[in-house]
C-alpha cells in the first residue's frame, strides 16, 4: 500500500530524514523550518520525500529523492506530483527547482523548463498557471471513467 504524509514547517521530520540521508548523504538543515515536506511510504516504510518552500516570491522544491530499492515504481512521480498540488493550493506564481545533472527530462515531462546552469545543476522553473496533474495526459485508453 502507499501512503502520503504531508509534515509542516516546524513538526518534526525525523521519519524522512532516514530517505533524505541515503538518497542525498545530508540530514536536515535551515530549510527544514520554513518547509513543507511530504514522505512517501510504500508497505509502511519511508521511501520517497521531496520539500517544498516559499522564497523571493515563487515556492521551491528540492530533495526530491527515492531509495534506491524502491525506484521504478513512479514514488518520484507522485513526490513531485504532491509538491505540485501544495504549490498549485497556494496559488503559486511559479515554481523553481535546482536538479542534477541528467534529470532534467524528470522534471520537463511536467512542463518544467531549464533556465539556468551551474556546477550544482540546472536551475528550472514551471509557471504555476502551466502546473498540470492530470495523470490522462497521454493516456491510450478511451474506457476510463475519469475520462472527459
Amino acid at each position: 500500500m502507499i501512503q502520503g504524509k504531508w509534515f509542516a514547517p516546524g513538526d518534526d521530520i525525523s521519519p524522512l530524514i532516514s530517505v533524505r540521508e541515503s538518497v542525498f548523504s545530508r540530514g536536515a538543515d535551515d530549510l527544514d523550518p520554513l518547509s513543507w515536506n511530504a514522505l512517501i511510504y510504500e508497505d509502511g516504510i519511508p521511501c520517497a520525500a521531496g520539500r517544498i518552500w516559499y522564497r523571493d516570491g515563487a515556492y521551491w522544491l528540492g530533495d526530491i529523492g527515492v531509495l534506491e530499492n524502491r525506484r521504478g515504481r513512479k514514488l518520484g512521480d507522485l513526490t513531485l506530483r504532491l509538491l505540485l498540488y501544495k504549490a498549485q493550493s497556494h496559488a503559486a506564481p511559479e515554481v523553481h527547482l535546482l536538479c542534477p545533472t541528467g534529470s532534467e527530462g524528470f522534471f520537463s515531462r511536467l512542463g518544467f523548463r531549464a533556465c539556468s546552469a551551474s556546477p550544482e545543476g540546472t536551475e528550472m522553473m514551471l509557471p504555476g498557471d502551466q502546473i498540470d496533474l492530470d495523470t490522462c495526459k497521454g493516456c491510450p485508453k478511451t474506457n476510463c471513467p475519469g475520462r472527459k
